[in-house]
């Protein structure tokens, strides 16, 4: 048995000193205060003299880009970013070389993890127009859920046939989680930058070619069909304010359609690019202030269910060039849940809030079986993170994620991740992943 003490838990809303105690891949006793003398004489004592222990966070969204485009990031390297960062548990989407929109692709990718991955594991199925009786054939009790890419356009995996739609939208009985920008707007945004620009557009435009109204049109006739057909929609990755307006406050086990929000929205506006370039160009891009400061809102007012990162890791060399040239989207998986904290210890989030979206918010949302909580009988993923005053600049030398690059670079971070526990083996500690700890394929509740 191992035996966490003198710790600071956050856990189901509340902060205490207390301990947590781990028998095999499972908790065995989270208490507050001290432990008894009998757990103390049990097994290894650790006292983590202060040091918060959180349940390791669950990111709903990142692409590890294995298998096919391995020379920028895979699962293990990736995985091993996440244990690093007190990410427990990823679930990775479909837009890989191949595509994984067949059971037989979806199953290699679990088999591959099954190998290499440090921390617990589910993959999407993906949609296409011509794909829906192969989505109908999922086992969901073993995959988190189905990736639609609606209006923008990702290789062949575009879903805009309305029939095909309605009917994924009617029938598949499981979440449906949806990247959200209408093309037809991205089109015409790029025809009138063009003929204002020139063809090189500096990547400070890219919050007006995939526009607020790109993002806002799209999500809303997502979220109209979802409510006649009464679907499981989750809305990845917000990032205007005026989609807020989408959603309804009220406790997350009430709501058949939710809501994400990433990091880099949470934390990024528009004036970054100045410094920091094409680092920060994703889909959907880094807007306003105003659109950031209300993301923030949203999370606070429980209209933004969810806090993952979209961790997207490009080679630098392939994020050069404007617009049109660099490629979207970065690397966050091991900066996420440390940059979550730092924005509370500005207090933007309370310690408590930050638990619940990123570790509570996608278990309740996902049904995973016995992950997000600090509780008895539950697999033991958790995170101790040290809060230090002087904190640690961030610098690409830091970096695990194989693109070996970060948009934190520069970012002085109060906090670091001490150790990680994934099904109660230590997956990081003093700095190193260990090399023989693995996780598991998650299950869900059906």
């Amino acid at each position: 048995m191992i035996l966490l003490h003198n710790g600071t838990i956050v856990n189901e809303g509340r902060s205490y000193r207390g301990y947590v105690a781990i028998e095999g891949e499972k908790i065995k006793k989270v208490g507050e205060g001290d432990p008894s003398a009998e757990l103390l004489a049990a097994g290894e004592v650790i006292d983590v003299k202060g040091d918060y222990i959180l349940p390791g966070a669950i990111d709903d969204q990142v692409h590890f880009r294995d298998p096919g485009l391995t020379h920028k990031a895979d699962i293990a390297s990736e995985s091993s970013a996440a244990v690093a960062g007190g990410v427990t548990s990823f679930m990775d989407m479909p837009n890989t070389k191949p595509q994984t929109v067949t059971l037989e692709a979806l199953e290699a990718k679990y088999d591959r993890a099954a190998q290499v991955s440090h921390a617990n594991y589910s993959f999407y199925m993906g949609a296409t127009n011509d794909n829906l009786e192969e989505v109908k054939r999922v086992d969901f009790s073993s995959v988190c859920g189905v990736k639609a890419f609606l209006g923008a356009s990702t290789g062949n995996m575009l879903v805009d046939n309305a029939d095909t739609l309605q009917r994924m939208f009617s029938e598949v009985p499981a979440i449906i989680a949806i990247h959200s920008e209408d093309e037809a707007i991205i089109r015409a945004n790029k025809e009138r930058l063009v003929a204002q620009y020139g063809q090189y557009l500096p990547i400070e435009l890219h919050p007006q070619l995939r526009s607020a109204e790109a993002c806002y049109e799209c999500s809303a006739r997502a979220v109209e069909l979802a409510h006649r057909c009464g679907t499981r929609l989750h809305v990845l990755h917000l990032s205007t304010e005026r989609e807020l307006s989408l959603f309804e406050r009220k406790p997350l086990e009430e709501k058949k359609i939710t809501a994400e929000v990433c990091v880099h929205h949470l934390w990024f506006y528009d004036q970054a690019y100045a410094t920091l370039g094409a680092r920060i160009k994703c889909n959907p891009a880094v807007k306003t202030l105003a659109d950031r400061d209300a993301l923030r809102r949203g999370v606070n007012e429980g209209l933004i269910d969810v806090v993952a990162t979209d961790h997207a890791p490009h080679l630098l060399s392939e994020k050069e060039g404007g617009c049109l040239e660099a490629a979207s989207g970065m690397p966050l998986v091991q900066y996420s849940l440390l940059a979550m904290l730092e924005m509370a210890q500005q207090g933007i989030f309370s310690l408590e809030q930050v638990v619940n979206k990123m570790c509570h918010a996608p278990a309740v949302l996902y049904r995973i079986d016995r992950r997000g909580y600090l509780r008895e009988g539950y697999y033991a993923d958790i995170a101790v993170v040290r809060r230090s005053d002087a904190g640690h600049v961030v610098t690409d030398a830091d970096v695990i994620s194989k693109c070996a690059w970060t948009p934190f670079v520069g970012v002085n971070l109060h906090h670091s991740v001490m150790r990680t526990y994934v099904n109660g083996a230590l997956a990081y500690a003093d700095g190193k992943v260990a090399d023989d700890v693995r996780g598991s394929r998650m299950r869900f509740i059906v």
